[in-house]
């Protein structure tokens, strides 16, 4: 935790620091294109309140709150989302303009267009981990705690090595996972290949899951009642009411 306020106070001042050097432009500018909760931009070490429509500028902070997500657009279409309880610097190296996204905590979502079809090269820099991208789709989330980050590529191709010890340079396809840590090569670590389908299926899963209980739950009489809803799997139904009698006949007419 006392890295990372220290990572953001010298973030802080570059940013000061640099206002006058790098001033604004439209086509390096970040465009809030949607926003839930509350999202901030720090301008002069103050946080400002981000509606749709906003632009962010070189070298601004993001902050996310609890509740707080946006998605941003730059010129080129690639969009990024970052996610609650983040703190991102938007373009902090120019003039180097392909690094994307500091991610100092939390979790962002990129998706870099391709340019005319050929690949589109970015970087998502972390605390431990460099990423490096040709057009694709991924998520780089950063643990508070240890600063490790957990990199998943959805679509396309990413190059991964560690910011702190380095060394050898992993690739990513659709579906990899891997996590980086600050204390371990990354030739230590493992590529969790399948991991995006894994948590699909287990999505699925949960959503069958879910519409299999709401619909046994809108029968009349509740779940497995007598309202005419099935039972859930493995529950046991309610007996059966036994059937009414007829009715007895009439007395025969006296004589």
């Amino acid at each position: 935790m006392r890295g990372l306020q220290i990572t953001l106070l010298i973030v802080l001042s570059a940013v000061v620091c640099s206002a006058q050097i790098f001033p604004s432009a439209p086509e390096y500018a970040a465009k809030v294109i949607s926003l839930t909760g509350q999202v901030s931009v720090l301008k002069d070490t103050t946080p400002w309140v981000l509606n749709p429509g906003d632009m962010v500028q070189v070298r601004q902070v993001i902050i996310t709150g609890p509740d707080g997500f946006a998605k941003f657009q730059v010129s080129d279409g690639s969009t990024f989302e970052v996610y609650p309880n983040s703190n991102v610097v938007f373009r902090k190296n120019p003039p180097n303009w392909k690094d994307l996204l500091d991610v100092l905590v939390g979790k962002v979502r990129v998706h870099i267009e391709k340019l005319g079809g050929q690949p589109n090269n970015n970087r998502v820099i972390t605390p431990t981990a460099v990423i490096s991208v040709r057009g694709t789709t991924f998520d780089v989330a950063v643990n508070d705690d240890d600063e490790s980050t957990v990199v998943s590529v959805e679509e396309g191709i990413v190059d991964v090595y560690n910011a702190l010890k380095p060394g050898i340079t992993k690739t990513l396809n659709p579906g990899d996972e891997i996590v980086v840590y600050k204390d371990r090569p990354l030739a230590q670590t493992l590529i969790d290949r399948g991991a995006l389908v894994r948590r699909i299926l287990h999505s699925l899963g949960d959503a069958v899951y879910t519409a299999v209980t709401n619909a046994g739950r809108g029968s009349t009489g509740g779940v497995g009642g007598t309202g005419g809803g099935s039972p859930l799997p493995g529950q046991t139904p309610p007996p059966k009411a036994p059937p009414t009698p007829p009715p007895a006949p009439p007395p025969p007419p006296p004589h």
